[in-house]
């Protein structure tokens, strides 16, 4: 009977064990999808962006030449950075940089990121849950 008990344990183990990593390799892989959505939303901006930024370049160098007054190639500066920082983003090492400073962020300045009151236990959610069933339950008595 122990035996049999201690096998039905050991298995129940294993079970939530492939299980946990089942559920962390879904996380990373919807994590993933969601970081490839990401670079293929910001590529697509870069194309939006890059061709307005060639119309306004083109249409600023036009009045350039029309009138000979250099504030009208001013807006290209800042569009410039705005371009180049697209473009970083989309096909260049932006990401990786963001990742080895979120990185550091989580090694060197982990109470950043910390939770207030620090995470949640089921006891702290069970109390809340009743502080919240308590106000509703106050708020009829009042309302009628």
């Amino acid at each position: 009977m122990q035996e049999t008990t201690r096998k039905n344990q050991e298995f129940m183990l294993e079970t939530q064990r492939v299980q946990l990593e089942r559920q962390i390799h879904m996380q990373n892989e919807m994590r993933e999808k969601m970081m490839s959505m990401q670079v293929a939303r910001s590529r697509e901006l870069l194309y939006w962006f890059g061709s307005f930024y060639i119309v306004a370049a083109l249409g600023m160098i036009t009045g350039f030449r029309r009138t000979k007054k250099p504030g009208t190639l001013v807006p290209l500066l800042p569009l410039s950075f705005i371009l180049a920082y697209q473009a970083d983003m989309a096909y260049g090492s932006k990401l990786n940089r963001i990742k080895l400073e979120a990185e550091n962020i989580l090694v060197f300045e982990r109470d950043l990121v910390s939770l207030p009151m620090g995470v949640p236990t089921p006891a702290t959610i069970d109390e809340a849950r009743e502080r919240q069933e308590e106000t509703k339950r106050l708020n009829k008595r009042f309302a009628l």
